[in-house]
């Protein structure tokens, strides 16, 4: 989902609440010329019914999360009954009344002519009225909110419509984070893809030239590759601690170091203060393979590999430094921003993972020229950005 379609959202459900606080506030201050304590006070409720309906609307359209929310917004609107339905039947209610099976149905076909509407409805029955307005995701309709009232003017049948939209907005939002986290997790599943043929192949044919000549080193080497496929593949967690990772690098080079020898060349300078921080899972060992495979690969006689991570404040500054053979900078521009493709895909997905997690400001430094090295500067936060993205112990 775009960026411009977040700032709509947003906007949207800022516009939905100074709506809703303006109904409930034009209420209370109708019979006065000024704002007083009366309606500070209608309006500070108004914000703390929606702020407690927003994390379980959040949690998407569920009979748990629907009837929590119900609660919130019916006394946001100040009705009899507040009920929530998908496209099939009523989810979660909240009423200061008794729900005859009578009132119920009349409630779910008002929100089933609503659905199939798509606009609000308003049924007027005997001493009540019923105004339902569907739920929109995605420009279809997923279900509706539905309330009762006994007196609903014109201003009431236009608030339900504000608290559906409302509710919309933050379902919408809510899939924005699903999405966004199945994204992080395709890009961690490219760069394992990215990782198996390549590397895996390579490394079985150097383990398999020791096992007449040395079958200790051999013996040595399968366990090292059994080690670090574990942890390339496993499934606990988008986050690691950079010692792991930097324990995973160091059994990828001893892997390495079995097919080039001493062309291969690596000096390692860690701050302790900074081992313990969470980094993004496969954050850095993509950055150490591109310096082997097009960096010191295609150099004569191979070249250093530097890895760095000093203390900065609020953030860890970690480098991954090749004296090989560079890059074209026009190329790597455009490896970046996705125009080239089978190339350098394990720096593209780090840097796009980066910027997911941690905001624009947060992707790959990168510094280069054609025979002139590589060096990758990453600046990580010391802080996991949400829940969802917190490490699994």
């Amino acid at each position: 989902m775009s960026i411009a379609l977040e700032i709509t959202l947003i906007v949207t459900v800022v516009t939905v609440g100074i709506a809703i606080v303006g109904f409930l506030g034009f209420k209370i201050s109708r019979s006065t010329r000024e704002m007083g304590t009366d309606a500070e006070q209608a309006t500070f409720q108004a914000l703390h019914h929606m702020s407690a309906a927003v994390p379980h609307v959040a949690e998407g359209l569920n009979e748990s999360s629907a009837g929590k929310a119900a609660k919130a917004l019916r006394r946001l609107l100040s009705c009899q009954v507040l009920v929530i339905s998908d496209l099939s039947a009523i989810l979660g209610s909240d009423s200061n009344q008794s729900l005859g099976p009578g009132l119920l149905a009349e409630l779910q076909a008002s929100a089933m002519d609503a659905i199939a509407a798509t606009k609000t409805q308003v049924n007027k029955l005997p001493g009540t009225t019923l105004v339902s307005s569907p739920l929109i995701v995605g420009g279809q309709p997923v279900g509706a909110v539905s309330a009762v009232h006994a007196r609903a003017g014109a201003g009431f049948v236009r608030a339900v419509s504000e608290v559906a939209t409302f509710v919309s907005a933050q379902l919408s939002l809510a899939e924005l984070d699903v999405s966004r986290a199945q994204l992080l997790e395709a890009q961690v599943r490219a760069l394992r893809a990215q990782i198996s043929p390549h590397f895996i192949y390579n490394s079985l044919n150097a383990i398999a030239s020791f096992i007449n000549t040395d079958p200790a080193r051999a013996r040595e080497l399968v366990i090292e590759f059994a080690d670090f496929t574990r942890y390339s593949f496993r499934r606990r967690g988008d986050f690691t601690t950079l010692a792991e990772e930097l324990e995973a690098i160091d059994r990828y080079l001893l892997l390495e170091k079995a097919r080039f020898g001493d062309r291969i060349r690596v000096s390692l300078q860690i701050a302790p203060e900074v081992l313990n921080i969470q980094i993004p899972f496969l954050a850095l060992q993509p950055l150490v393979e591109n310096a082997v495979r097009h960096g010191l690969e295609a150099k004569p006689g191979g070249g250093l590999i530097s890895i760095t991570a000093t203390d900065e404040g609020q953030h860890a500054s970690i480098q991954v430094e090749d004296d090989g053979a560079g890059m074209d900078p026009e190329k790597l521009a455009r490896v970046l921003a996705g125009t080239t493709t089978n190339l350098h895909v394990g720096l593209r997905n780090v840097d796009v993972r980066l910027r997911q997690i941690y905001g624009p400001g947060h992707g790959l430094l990168i510094d280069t020229a054609e025979g002139a090295g590589t060096l990758i500067t990453l600046r990580i936060p010391k802080f996991v950005p949400s829940p969802e993205m917190s490490p699994t112990p």
